[in-house]
């Protein structure tokens, strides 16, 4: 074992005064307080011999317990680290410098005073030393030992600091200050070991919180996504679940969205977030890749990356691979828990574990949750919403209706937010309008079109959407693994063409042997066939080539592309979509189970998708009408129900063209298919989307929110003036809503605009005369008395409106108005609007409403009176049957 390293304290007149150790990251000397009691400053000599002057306010006594601190800088001393609790009874072997470093033994414990301040304090628990004749002189007064560090002999760790005050009854007996003793009563001293603790790894025995830290950040380094090429955008609304998670009760949430919308980039966030600053806490970084058939919970997959960290610190220290000792999930928890700081454990991708591990999901997620209570430990999932959708309800999970439909309480990533995704182009230099509005806040394509603006300046043109920025990294992933092959043969030139052309096929081939069995991984051999490592078509590496470049990497015992999303995009383009959809919905009309994981759904998508690009709007219309069919709208009976049910969900938002697919809509609208989340997403203009609302809302449920009547709020709060325009057509609509007693779509269109009236109420009368249907009119009707200064300005404007109905509307709706209103102002209004009728030979029918209006108003009455009641003496002359107007 090397000797670690002292440090010898002198007074400044260089009087030896005692030994020391540094043991934290700062430089800072841990002494006995009788190395610098009564002097100033003192000077620290390093081994090497640097040295360094601590100024009185350098040093810091702890006289209380016969301690001292001494801050230094520049020494180059590595530090020791602090065992974390005590070594052992009496009999346990020690290492101290005395005279060299010798082994010392427990002889037991014993209670010793200390001055400072003035004052005797006595500490308990002081270890009692036995150490052979040679080493007993340096434990006596000013025999030099005085400060230094008592080890560990099995871990090295410092247990105890030196102090002289031999017992005379032992002459071979030296004292001993336990430190974790020490800092139960030495707030200081205490502080100062939380700072060591987090700076200074220890393992074995005496693992810490440093080791912790150490090893968590191997894993994420070594299993973790890597640097991004620019910083990431932050996104405050996840960084505060996250928060709020940590905060809470829950061991276990997830981050869920499509592949390509940040989750491992967010998983990368909240890990560089944990691992910064003074208060940096561990996060261990797991792949379902790397999880194991065999596995009865996420303790073993913790171990095995524990293992494989260890190995990189061991390695790095020049020390055997289990030099570390054993290291397991139980172990590494309670040294975080111990230091306040839990452990957190990151799941990127649990899809892509072992198919035998995910026949036994059930089993493997309750003793997961178990042994995360049992060690205190919290886990973060990033996976796809298909995932979630079966593996929350066993985590514990409540089902919440989100932007994904029924979810177990998760985080959604979908794309950015439009003000983040602006900050992304800018970091990534993609100009603003280089993208398709759907696509320009989705994080992959943003990432590939930069990439492939930088490659290949010039060669970019238009706005591609993003199938076609797939296909141009897919071209400059080739091209790139092509040069490398080029590097190693004699392929010159154009033959670099050809050659990337040859990589082409051989990823498309992998893609397509992906799509077999399993998880969408490529097996060991068939990769080596497809990329061997030796020589092929006058090149040799291609392995190596494919695997350097990134377009592949390695993920358990096989390998995988290296974006999950244009994996999906590549394995749809060799998907039969006809039989994949007679396999997975129509031959399953019983209750078995198909062998395709739910969440190998993306695929399938893309190659719907696919279909309207080669074969028209029309054949994919005519496919997802026969799954229509299939939609359960309480919930998937069956495998087949739920493919059904999801393939629909995913694929018609984003189809490029919807008037082919009104029908299909149509029909999932009268069945009451999907919550609104899926309605809100559809590409469709105001006329449909309000259509489709009106068939839907016969559907919502008794329990407020989620229900498409709040999608029909929203859109009324939001852009009020296109809501109003389309909701007054429900008006004929008198069919019953189960969910509200005694009302009719009709009443809930009325209810609905009465609610929202606040928002341009003048706009929503406009709107309702427009109408010109009895509901309309009841509404108008209520609105007189609750909003009767809006109906004045209402009739103003319709009096001096050209179309002749309405003036009749004004006058109708305006002697409604004239009772309620007190306001000179609206008073004001209203006569205008009558003496303009008046003044208008072609509004004859309408002067007696006219005169009407101004025989209520105070300042007319007695003016118009006269005029009033000629005028209703001569309509009583009028025969009944030339009566035109009410």
């Amino acid at each position: 074992m090397v000797d670690p390293p002292l440090v010898r304290i002198c007074d400044p007149a260089g009087r030896p005064r005692g030994a020391g150790f540094v043991a934290d990251d700062s430089g800072t000397v841990v002494t006995s307080h009788e190395a610098v009691a009564g002097v100033g400053g003192v000077v620290v000599h390093a081994p090497d011999g640097a040295v360094w002057a601590a100024d009185p306010a350098s040093v810091v006594p702890l006289p209380a317990v016969g301690l001292a601190l001494v801050r230094t800088e520049g020494l180059g001393v590595a530090p020791l680290p602090v065992a974390a609790g005590p070594c052992g009874g009496p009999g346990t072997y020690l290492r101290i410098p005395a005279g060299g470093w010798r082994e010392a033994r427990i002889l037991g414990h014993v209670d010793a005073a200390y001055t400072g301040a003035g004052r005797r304090h006595l500490l308990r628990g002081v270890m009692e030393l036995a150490v052979g004749t040679a080493g007993a002189d340096a434990l006596r007064p000013g025999g030099g030992a005085a400060g230094g560090p008592v080890l560990d002999a099995a871990t090295g760790a410092v247990v105890a600091v030196l102090a002289t005050a031999a017992d005379p009854g032992h002459p071979s007996a030296g004292l001993a200050v336990p430190l974790r003793a020490a800092a139960a009563v030495e707030p200081r001293l205490a502080e100062f070991l939380a700072h060591a603790d987090a700076t200074v790894p220890a393992y074995g025995a005496a693992l810490n919180l440093a080791g912790v830290l150490q090893l968590t950040a191997v894993s994420v380094g070594s299993d973790g996504p890597g640097p991004a090429p620019v910083d990431p955008v932050e996104r405050p609304d996840v960084a505060r679940e996250l928060a709020e998670f940590m905060a809470g009760g829950a061991r276990v949430l997830a981050l869920v969205g499509d592949p390509g919308s940040g989750r491992t980039t967010e998983l990368a966030a909240f890990a560089a977030r944990r691992a910064g600053g003074a208060s940096a806490a561990p996060t261990l970084w797991l792949r379902g890749a790397d999880l194991d058939g065999a596995d009865t919970s996420v303790d073993d997959a913790v171990g095995r990356a524990l293992e494989r960290a260890g190995r990189i610190v061991a390695a790095s220290m020049g020390a055997a691979p289990g030099a570390l000792g054993e290291l397991t999930l139980g172990r590494v928890a309670e040294a975080a828990r111990t230091a306040g700081r839990p452990l957190v454990l990151l799941l990127d991708g649990p899809e892509e574990m072992p198919p035998v591990l995910a026949h036994r999901l059930a089993a493997w997620s309750r003793r997961t949750q178990d042994r995360l209570a049992e060690t205190g430990v919290r886990l973060v999932i990033a996976c796809r919403a298909e995932y979630w959708e079966q593996a929350g309800p066993l985590f514990g999970a409540d089902v919440l209706h989100g932007r994904a439909g029924r979810l177990p309480a998760c985080v959604h990533l979908g794309d950015l937010a439009p003000a983040q995704a602006r900050l992304a182009r800018e970091r990534l230099g993609v100009p603003e309008d280089a993208l398709p509005p759907e696509d320009a806040g989705h994080p992959l394509a943003l990432r590939l079109l930069a990439e492939v603006r930088a490659a290949l300046p010039g060669e970019v043109a238009g706005r591609p959407d993003r199938d076609e920025v797939f296909a141009a990294y897919l071209d400059l992933m080739c091209l790139r693994v092509a040069v490398r092959l080029a590097a190693g043969g004699p392929v010159r030139g154009t033959g670099v063409r050809r050659l990337a052309a040859r990589v082409s096929g051989q990823l498309h081939e992998a893609a397509r042997r992906s799509l077999g069995p399993g998880q969408g991984e490529l097996d060991r051999a068939a990769f080596e066939e497809l990329f061997p490592w030796g020589a092929r078509d006058g090149a040799t590496g291609w392995a190596p080539a494919v695997l350097t470049e990134g377009v592949l990497v390695p993920a358990g015992g096989g390998y995988r592309f290296a974006h999950e999303e244009m994996a999906d995009w590549l394995q749809g383009m060799h998907l039969d979509v006809d039989a994949a959809l007679d396999a997975l919905v129509f031959r399953r009309r019983g209750d078995g189970s198909v062998p395709v994981p739910r969440h190998r759904a993306g695929p399938v998508v893309r190659a719907l998708l696919l279909v309207e690009r080669q074969e028209g709007a029309g054949e994919l219309a005519r496919r997802l009408g026969e799954l229509c069919a299939w939609v359960e709208p309480g919930g998937a009976a069956t495998e087949a129900h739920w493919w059904a049910a999801h393939l629909l969900g995913a694929v018609l938002p984003r189809v490029r063209e919807t008037g082919a697919f009104l029908p299909v809509l149509e029909e999932l609208a009268d069945r009451g298919a999907f919550g609104p989340w899926f309605w809100d997403a559809l590409p469709v203009d105001d006329d449909v989307r309000f259509e489709l609302l009106r068939r839907l809302v016969v559907h919502d449920g008794p329990e407020p929110g989620g229900r498409y009547l709040d999608t029909v709020a929203g859109l009324l709060a939001t852009a009020p003036d296109r809501a109003r325009r389309h909701l007054v057509r429900w008006f004929d609509d008198e069919r019953p809503l189960p969910a509200l007693p005694d009302a009719t779509v009709a009443t809930a269109a009325q209810a609905l605009l009465h609610t929202h009236r606040h928002t341009a109420v003048d706009d929503l009368l406009d709107t309702l005369v427009e109408r010109a249907h009895p509901r309309a009119g009841e509404l108008l009707t209520s609105l007189a008395d609750e909003e009767p200064s809006a109906l004045c300005r209402a009739v103003d404007r319709w009096a001096h409106d050209a179309r002749p109905e309405r003036h009749v509307a004004a006058m109708t709706y305006g002697l409604r108005a004239a009772a309620r209103v007190t306001a000179e102002d609206d008073r004001a209004l209203l006569r205008r609007a009558a003496l303009d009728v008046l003044a208008n030979p072609s509004d004859a029918a309408l002067h007696s409403a006219a005169l009407a209006l101004l025989v209520r108003d105070p300042r007319t009455r007695s003016a118009r009176l006269e005029q009033a009641l000629r005028e209703i003496a001569g309509e009583r002359q009028v025969p009944a049957s030339a009566a035109r107007h009410p």
